[in-house]
């Protein structure tokens, strides 16, 4: 399973063509959850009433996870990996909290967080 972070779907839905391929593959192959978090972020972002609807399509339509806990295993990741002054936020934390919970892949076009995953899995390989 895959969580799609807030900045590959507004890639997604700015129709740009990579995502605009891709995504949907996921997303037909059911291989996408929906976070709340993710999703709050998009509904903050809403210009019109055509994409909150749009928005709270995807979010009723795609599966859910037990989200119970994550923000104080995110804060606990956060301290564990020293991510101050790293530009590495509580939500980018929470979602690496929910896919190392779930043991699902994070898709993000996010620098930081992507260094931040790659941080964390380098101590666990070793």
């Amino acid at each position: 399973m895959i969580i799609v972070d807030t900045s590959v779907w507004i890639e997604y839905f700015k129709g740009n063509e990579h995502y605009r391929d891709v995504l949907p593959k996921y997303l037909k192959e059911k291989h996408v959850v929906a976070i709340s978090a993710v999703f709050g972020e998009l509904l903050q972002g809403v210009k019109n009433k055509r994409e909150h609807e749009i928005i709270i399509g995807f979010w009723e339509s795609l599966p859910k996870i037990n989200e119970e806990e994550l923000f104080i295993e995110a804060g606990k990741l956060f301290h564990e990996f020293k991510f101050y002054n790293s530009g590495v936020g509580l939500i980018d934390t929470y979602l690496l909290a929910a896919a190392l919970k779930h043991d699902y892949a994070l898709w993000s076009l996010d620098k930081k967080l992507n260094k931040a995953i790659d941080i964390i899995e380098n101590k666990q390989i070793s």
